[in-house]
């Protein structure tokens, strides 16, 4: 990143730039980039290229003032933290599906960082729903956050074929209230081992990428505020909900403008009533 891109991303977080890369610093950025870029999948029913290198992710993120998924989220969040002196690990992880099953390889990825005042830290800016504040990566208790307790913790017996090698390098278990969330291996990886899991997400019928609309972000006060498609849910802080329906499609695009600062010319159509089509990556 050039020192022109690194000063217009904490612009756009609303932050000044740290004297050190320490885990205040660390969670001061993480929680504003909950709040200022939406977890949106927005160009896989727009037709929009999705392409995993650092420069595309920056021209999406930064200059284009948009959001996207864990991808694009963490891989943009990843180059700024390394910019600014943060050690940055890329991890794999596999989406819980149910008790039994796990999603495909290379199905989200996280970063582990290695902070100037010593810690390590799971961070994760690319999951829709999760932690505000980065998780301590060797912390196997609960972990309290303002969106409920974290837990990491050595994975069990594999019971979904996740991979043979658990003895060198144990996977994780990331789990939220008691549920968990997803499975993360530890062994370092690069960007461009995630392409074919952002393909498979932005193509296949089975991803429910494909199958729905999303633009979500966390609010000042700590709720969070949803578009999926017309439904427009905002959620405070204590689990309120209200939610209602947009109905004309300038409602829907001031709604993108407004609460999620993304300016479309064009309301995204869902791209399972589209028909026919791969996206190229």
């Amino acid at each position: 990143m050039t020192p022109e891109q690194v000063d217009a991303y904490l612009q756009r977080l609303g932050v000044a730039r740290p004297a050190r890369a320490t885990a205040d610093a660390l969670r001061e950025l993480h929680l504003r980039h909950l709040q200022a870029v939406p977890f949106e999948n927005l160009s896989v029913h727009l037709g929009e290229e999705i392409v995993l290198e650092e420069q595309r992710l920056l021209d999406k993120v930064v200059a284009g003032r948009r959001g996207g998924f864990c991808y694009e989220l963490n891989g943009a969040f990843g180059a700024l933290l390394t910019a600014l002196g943060f050690e940055v690990t890329l991890l794999a992880a596999r989406v819980r599906v149910d008790e039994e099953r796990l999603g495909i390889p290379y199905d989200h990825l996280a970063l582990r960082v290695r902070t100037a005042d010593g810690g390590e830290w799971l961070a994760d800016v690319g999951f829709g729903a999760h932690s505000h504040y980065p998780l301590a990566f060797w912390d196997r208790g609960d972990q309290p956050d303002p969106c409920g307790t974290f837990r990491i913790a050595e994975a069990g017996p594999d019971r979904a074929g996740v991979r043979g090698d658990a003895s060198v390098t144990p996977d994780l278990e990331v789990s939220w209230d008691d549920s968990p969330e997803y499975r993360l291996e530890v062994r370092p990886r690069v960007l461009g081992d995630f392409v074919a899991g952002a393909w498979w997400h932005s193509t296949s019928p089975e991803s429910h990428f494909t199958r729905s609309l999303v633009c979500s972000r966390v609010t000042k006060d700590g709720g969070r505020v949803t578009l999926s498609g017309r439904r427009l849910t905002e959620t405070a802080p204590d689990g309120g909900r209200e939610e209602r329906e947009l109905d004309a499609d300038e409602e829907v695009l001031a709604v993108y403008r407004e609460r999620f600062g993304i300016a479309l010319d064009r309301v995204p159509v869902l791209r399972a009533t589209q028909g026919g089509g791969g996206m190229s990556n």
